[in-house]
């Protein structure tokens, strides 16, 4: 059964992971559940983000902020997850983030979003003190501009003499973030979700020169992980946004909702369970 957790005035968060063991031993789509749900987490103030982040197995929570350029160190007995805040729509210092959308030189690694590279330029100083001698695997996972900023982070991470590389980094509904050059370079196991019609997944766009990093994970219309392209890609979407229409929705930003992609993991995690469940009974006929 999930855990609700819920805060006068904000939305109640759902949580289903309970981890009790280092994060490698869990499967791909478990541990997908696990940095979604602290994506979600890390919108909450420092002191709901701890009820909820111990109530799924990381005691620790460290708020990282910097001129409203904010992070989460989430920590257990095994693992350290930083999860990046993502896009508040009455916070200005996120509006001005997602709308300067002009690449910026960053040395030899080629060109990143100008003002993701600003907020990951006010965090990071704080991120890199704390996580300098980390000795526990190291995750990064964010949601919207989040994703784009833990992007950032943990190509940074690889270019540092940090002892902890990135084990995975986790992005959900995330912007492009910088050139072909500079994401290419990001030696990172990076998974990014795509729910159907999220509005942000497209922008910038590509004709600005703006690139996605990682391999995609895409979640259909129905919240199932599909490998889709082309006219198939494009069918899903068209029928995702005409159902939504008829239930009086934009599914171009209801899609975004880190609640949704949360729940579609969920459910995907407990199919999977089912699928496992069952196989151990046909053996056992």
């Amino acid at each position: 059964m999930p855990q609700i957790i819920q805060d006068t005035g904000e939305k109640p968060l759902v949580l289903h992971s309970a981890v009790q063991a280092p994060l490698p031993s869990l499967s791909f789509l478990e541990r997908a559940l696990v940095f979604a749900e602290l994506a979600m987490i890390s919108y909450n103030d420092e002191s709901e983000a701890h009820r909820a982040s111990t109530a799924i197995g990381f005691p620790s929570a460290t708020l990282l902020d910097n001129d409203g350029a904010q992070a989460f160190l989430f920590r257990n007995d095994y693992d350290c997850v930083v999860a990046c805040r993502g896009t508040e729509p009455n916070e200005w210092n996120d509006v001005k983030a997602d709308a300067n959308a002009t690449l910026a030189v960053v040395g030899a690694l080629g060109k990143v979003h100008s003002g993701f590279n600003r907020e990951v330029d006010d965090v990071w100083p704080l991120l890199e003190s704390a996580i300098q001698q980390n000795d526990k695997d190291l995750w990064f996972c964010g949601h919207s501009l989040g994703g784009a900023i833990a992007t950032i982070c943990a190509f940074r991470c690889l270019q540092s003499s940090m002892l902890a590389n990135p084990q995975e980094l986790h992005t959900f509904g995330s912007p492009r973030v910088g050139c072909r050059r500079y994401v290419k370079q990001g030696n990172v196991k990076h998974f990014r979700w795509v729910h159907n019609n999220d509005v942000v997944t497209r922008v910038p766009p590509a004709w600005m020169g703006f690139r996605h990093s990682g391999e995609e994970v895409y979640l259909d219309r129905y919240g199932r992980i599909r490998k889709l392209t082309g006219v198939l890609r494009s069918r899903d979407r068209w029928r995702g946004l005409m159902a939504g229409l008829f239930k009086w929705k934009l599914d171009f930003l209801s899609d975004h909702s880190i609640h949704q992609y949360t729940d579609h993991i969920a459910r995907a995690v407990e199919k999977e369970s089912q699928s496992i469940v069952a196989g151990r009974d046909d053996k056992g006929d």
